[in-house]
């Protein structure tokens, strides 16, 4: 029997482009944040139409600092959903602060403005309220915003997953107060390790500045290179060290030049998977929207149709050399949350349902032709074979 081949789930898009920019820096003599990043910084700005884009080493990073700017820390709650990457709660952790959950909505992924409403109206202490665009689809930002402008709290976007996702009032991640982004190796673009923060206020950009280097009131770049350049700086609050390095940012230039392409051929491979597997009562297929950046394609199975549940799926997948992911477990189900919080799966309904029969299948620019095809081929065939035939 010939064995199939084997379809990664995820190689990033890295070119000459990329090796060019990466040793134009390693000539240069400078590697840490200088003028790559500052030009970074600048295009990402244009492209999103922020008024101020901040670099950092990964989104992560950039979320603790978007919170701490906006006051989140000790006696101040986080509003966010637990259908999520673990950051976007430990970042607010870290700061001192506590995490209070919304279930997702019961059609998608994304944070249900509704739960949001009841939460902002009996609690005083949420300081932020971070709603995630899983998968690359926007929230319901214009609902959220509202809500949360009544309540006095500020909107910060964890958008690791929407670049570039543009709806009718702009991108994602630059529709609240903040918005972080990420370049992790399998974001839609990358700079292997790294994020970007977009903010609209020039303080609160000003104050991220500094936070991202140790609090320093004079980046390291104008201490060396400026004609007025002095050893003196002042430390003017505790910082952290978080900055992204030119040589990092200088792949992120080139990326971000090829956004749009990636962007297309994205679409258009999660599109060939929805429109194969929609005749199927077995599968449901991901929401589509206004933006959606197609990051993730994830892909639902219905057990109660199926011999299998969720993780026999993916087994099976696995075996015919479709290489899956998951996303997300939702933190109700993580050891640390348990740890710290009395939360129960039937407090969230719809995570947990989406947790059960969701996995992520692969989704990259470069798929060639029969990867997608053996994919489709592979996920109907298990489905077919693994279907419980009704009387």
């Amino acid at each position: 029997m010939i064995k199939p081949r084997s379809v990664p789930f995820f190689k990033p898009s890295l070119g000459r482009e990329e090796e060019e920019a990466v040793l134009r820096v390693m000539r240069s003599g400078w590697l840490t944040t200088g003028s790559e990043a500052r030009a970074f910084e600048d295009e990402f700005a244009r492209f999103v139409s922020s008024p101020h884009a901040l670099a950092v080493n990964s989104a992560t990073s950039g979320l603790m600092h978007a919170m701490q700017a906006f006051g989140v820390g000790s006696g101040t709650t986080v509003l966010t959903t637990p259908y999520t990457f673990v950051s976007t709660a430990t970042a607010a952790i870290h700061l001192g602060a506590e995490v209070r959950y919304a279930d997702i909505g019961p059609d998608g992924f994304n944070i249900d403005p509704a739960a949001v409403d009841r939460a902002l109206e009996e609690h005083n202490d949420i300081r932020a309220v971070v709603p995630v665009h899983v998968a690359g689809l926007p929230c319901d930002m214009e609902h959220l915003c509202r809500s949360a402008g009544k309540a006095g709290t500020a909107v910060i976007e964890d958008a690791a997953h929407a670049f570039p996702s543009k709806t009718a009032a702009g991108y994602a991640g630059t529709l609240g107060d903040a918005g972080v982004f990420s370049f992790y190796a399998t974001k839609t673009i990358t700079t292997g390790e790294g994020g970007m923060i977009c903010v609209r206020d020039p303080d609160i950009a000003q104050r991220i500045t500094r936070l991202r280097c140790h609090g320093i009131d004079r980046p390291v770049w104008d201490r060396y290179t400026s004609n007025k350049a002095d050893w003196l700086y002042d430390v003017t609050e505790e910082g952290w060290k978080t900055n992204l390095p030119d040589v990092l940012a200088a792949i992120g230039r080139v990326q971000l030049g090829r956004a749009e392409s990636f962007f297309e051929k994205r679409r258009a491979i999660a599109r060939r998977f929805s429109e194969a597997f929609a005749g199927y009562d077995f599968l449901t297929v991901p929401p589509d929207g206004d933006g959606h950046a197609w990051h993730l394609y994830l892909l639902g199975i219905v057990p109660e149709l199926l011999n299998t549940d969720r993780d026999g799926f993916g087994h099976l997948l696995r075996d015919a050399g479709i290489s899956i992911s998951l996303h997300f477990i939702p933190h109700f189900e993580q050891t640390w949350c348990k740890k710290r919080y009395t939360l129960s799966r039937s407090d969230f309904p719809h995570a947990a349902r989406r947790y059960d029969t969701t996995l992520t299948l692969p989704l990259w620019p470069d798929m060639k032709e029969w990867m997608i095809d053996q994919v489709i081929t592979t996920v109907i065939s298990i489905g077919k074979a693994q279907y419980r035939r009704r009387p």
